[in-house]
């Protein structure tokens, strides 16, 4: 399924991916209609924010360190690491709407308050957030595309990789969780280019999840179907 990003000044005209699926249940409508404006991290759509000002990260989190998870799936590993890391800032992208239901009520029941939460493609983000701002990103079980012509609707492309760059302060932390083989080559072709270094040093540490890791669902279908997971730690260089 393919929907277009609606203003004619975007630098990206389509959106590949789902952004609805099935009927929401009544109470996804009710936490979509009540929680998600006060959990928007600021004015990010084009038609809202014409001039692309950056996000105000200070007036969200004060002076904490600011997370970016790129498509949080069912919300998880999202809600999981802000229980985990209450003085740490996190926002996460996600432009189908159905799992963004499911995160609201995932904070609902947590409790945690230092969520942000922004329904939509990841790249109109990358446009407002103040460069160098990001301390550490999550990229978990992102969409395969598993065919090779679609392998440039990856997120591990320039087209991602670069605004990425940009967001992260030198030193900061970027994870990569994937069950698909060709896409851990590709991430590891692709993202040291974009100005990151791989910090494995031996099988074990791409084989092993983080310490503060949680198993998503994703992951839980990944290990039922016979796939293995792979965890990259890379590092923005400065």
């Amino acid at each position: 399924m393919t929907s277009s990003n609606k203003h004619p000044d975007a630098p990206w005209r389509n959106f590949y991916g789902r952004v609805r699926g099935k009927t929401l249940r009544p109470k996804q409508e009710e936490y979509l209609q009540e929680d998600l404006d006060h959990l928007s991290p600021g004015p990010v759509d084009w038609e809202v924010n014409p001039t692309r000002q950056p996000l105000d990260l200070d007036a969200l989190f004060g002076d904490a360190p600011v997370w970016l998870e790129i498509g949080f799936g069912g919300g998880e590993h999202m809600v999981h690491q802000a229980a985990l890391y209450p003085g740490v800032g996190i926002i996460g992208a996600e432009a189908f709407i159905n799992v963004v239901a499911m995160l609201l009520g995932k904070i609902r029941e947590a409790g945690v308050q230092n969520l942000r939460v922004y329904p939509g493609d990841v790249r109109n983000l990358f446009d407002v957030l103040p460069e160098g701002s990001i301390d550490k990103a999550f990229l978990l079980y992102p969409d395969p595309w598993p065919k090779k012509k679609h392998h440039k609707r990856r997120f591990v492309t320039p087209e991602h990789l670069a605004p990425l760059a940009r967001a992260m302060r030198p030193g900061a932390e970027f994870r990569v969780a994937t069950d698909i083989p060709d896409y851990v080559r590709q991430t590891l072709v692709e993202v040291p280019k974009a100005g990151f270094r791989w910090t494995a040093e031996r099988p074990a540490d791409w084989r092993r999840p983080w310490d503060d890791w949680t198993s998503t669902r994703y992951e839980q279908k990944a290990l039922r179907e016979g796939r293995v997971p792979h965890y990259l730690t890379f590092v923005r260089e400065g």
